[in-house]
């Protein structure tokens, strides 16, 4: 049986591990000075290769998938997530849930939970936790962070939402995060929303009547993917 320790998974994903992938990496993660991913490492793992890691490593201990998550290095962090995620999936009792939805906000609250690849194998599936809460609150004061990844867990959040066909979180939301300036959160906005729109398309009509001439560009275009040609240019020219 594979013991079940931080060290233990760093030794598996290192087994992976090539110089040529994690230079890619580097490069495609905006790693470089004054970039979003500055000072972020990698070793070169690919995502399948993190998730068959973390089926191995289905029984880490909280405290080692702390010690994991601490880590310098990408993969570390996102097999760290990959566990964390599988294990609230499989959880049975609110209380466990409660428990690793704490686990990861410290996470996030502590640095740890830093790039959109992060935020978006992770908040997605944890936020059905907010289903069953008084969720409204919790939502808005990330959106209104000043730190950029708890804005984006904000709204993947919501992509829980859309999955039960609950889709004012995610109009609430992107209305409040409207006016950001950040790319990245333009796109995950622009995501929610067609995603949203496929569950009701005149609820993202009526949420682009009101906003659209306001609404970033890039959000905008992520936003209107899945309409009609016509349509789109139609929106696209009140901008």
């Amino acid at each position: 049986m594979t013991e079940q320790t931080a060290a233990g998974v760093k030794a598996a994903l290192a087994a992976f591990a090539t110089r040529d992938r994690a230079s890619a990496l580097s490069r495609f993660f905006k790693t470089g000075p004054g970039q979003y991913g500055e000072g972020d490492l990698f070793i070169g793992v690919t995502v399948p290769q993190s998730r068959a890691v973390a089926k191995q490593f289905a029984s880490l201990p909280l405290t080692e998938i702390y010690e994991l998550a601490q880590s310098p290095i990408h993969e570390h962090r996102h097999c760290a997530l990959v566990i964390l995620v599988n294990r609230f999936q499989r959880a049975k009792s609110t209380e466990t849930k409660d428990e690793l939805f704490a686990f990861y906000l410290r996470l996030l609250d502590e640095g740890r939970v830093n790039n959109w690849d992060l935020i978006d194998i992770s908040a997605p599936y944890l936020g059905s936790w907010l289903i069953s809460q008084a969720h409204a609150a919790r939502l808005r004061d990330l959106a209104r962070h000043e730190d950029l990844w708890h804005r984006r867990a904000a709204v993947m959040f919501t992509f829980a939402f859309i999955r039960v066909g609950k889709l004012e979180p995610t109009w609430q939301i992107a209305q409040q995060l409207i006016t950001d300036d950040h790319d990245l959160i333009h796109k995950a906005v622009g995501w929610m929303l067609r995603e949203a729109g496929k569950r009701d398309v005149a609820a993202l009509r009526e949420f682009l009547g009101k906003n659209a001439s306001s609404m970033p560009r890039t959000m905008l275009r992520y936003a209107i993917e899945k309409l009609p040609p016509a349509e789109r240019q139609v929106w696209l020219a009140t901008r």
